[in-house]
């Protein structure tokens, strides 16, 4: 049998598969319909300074092969998350990823300052956020500004550092190296891709923030694309995710460059998503002679 563990900046992992953030929760409710303990890694759902309660609702709404959200970072705040979350997870035996939200720099300092000296085994910075310093504009869309986040955070963060990078930039590989020099051990991508759906009859966004985020099958394309692009321009390991629903998915996404994969919406419609493409993945490696999985990174053949 292949061997499945993969190391991520320094952090070992059993296998090359972690449930996104935002699509598991903190994995208690998943650990009902399997150990969690059989996955690679979790990063967690998205955690702020305090307490969010999110948008108003409606917050999620139907597309094509995927679903649009702008659910708004509910969660019950990083105090929260040390006390109560925190306990349970490192008893799961697997990689704990912090996911890590906020509105203004110093957010994300405080909050990943908190962190320090806990089960946390990854930081993941989602840079998605609007920064309402600089006029409401995600952070991920400046190579300044994640330049500076990063900087930042790296100076308080004693774990891993990954930078989680939207794709809702022209030159994402602009921004990845950006994140690279400023102190980052990993990226991950993609974050999920601005989208809008319409009422036809009330004449009113289905959302009542008018806008939200596009995840799902649709969007494997533009992931797979986006990986292969930033794992040819950084040195540092690259974690993929967009559109996985099937161990295919993940086999494409390594084959572009990512070293390890998450799996997020595929959750919603399969809770059992992440044990099959485990199970996928081992024996495509099996049944191709391959007897590791980071034998496949990067080993896209282009014409």
């Amino acid at each position: 049998m292949a061997d499945l563990s993969v190391n991520i900046a320094g952090v070992n992992l059993k296998n090359p598969v972690i449930t996104a953030s935002g699509s598991f929760g903190f994995g208690r409710e998943y650990n009902e319909f399997y150990p969690i303990e059989k996955l690679g890694g979790i990063s967690c759902k998205g955690t702020t300074l305090n307490e969010r309660l999110g948008n108003p609702p409606p917050r999620i709404a139907e597309t094509p092969s995927g679903i649009l959200n702008s659910v708004g970072l509910q969660n019950p705040g990083v105090d929260h998350f040390i006390k109560e979350d925190l306990p349970w997870l490192k008893e799961q035996n697997t990689c704990i990823i912090a996911n890590i939200a906020g509105s203004q720099i110093s957010d994300y300092v405080q909050t990943v300052e908190k962190l320090q000296g806990t089960a946390v085994d990854m930081v993941e910075l989602n840079i998605s956020c609007p920064n309402v310093k600089q006029g409401g504009a995600a952070f991920g869309t400046s190579c300044e500004n994640v330049e500076k986040i990063t900087k930042e955070v790296r100076k308080v963060c004693q774990q891993p550092l990954v930078i989680k990078l939207t794709p809702n930039v022209t030159d994402i590989t602009e921004t990845a190296l950006a994140a690279e020099s400023a102190g980052a051990d990993a990226v991950s991508l993609i974050n999920t891709i601005t989208g809008m759906r319409i009422d036809i009859n009330t004449k009113r966004p289905i959302l009542r923030n008018n806008i939200g985020g596009l995840s799902g099958a649709a969007v494997l394309p533009v992931a797979v694309r986006m990986v292969w692009q930033v794992a040819n321009k950084v040195k540092i390991p690259v974690i993929g995710m967009g559109g996985i629903t099937k161990w295919q998915d993940a086999i494409e996404m390594m084959l572009a460059g990512a070293s390890a994969v998450q799996i997020g919406t595929a959750n919603f419609t399969d809770p059992y998503a992440p044990i099959k493409v485990i199970e996928g993945i081992e024996k495509y490696l099996d049944d191709n002679g391959y007897k590791s999985v980071n034998d496949i990174v990067g080993k896209v053949q282009i014409w």
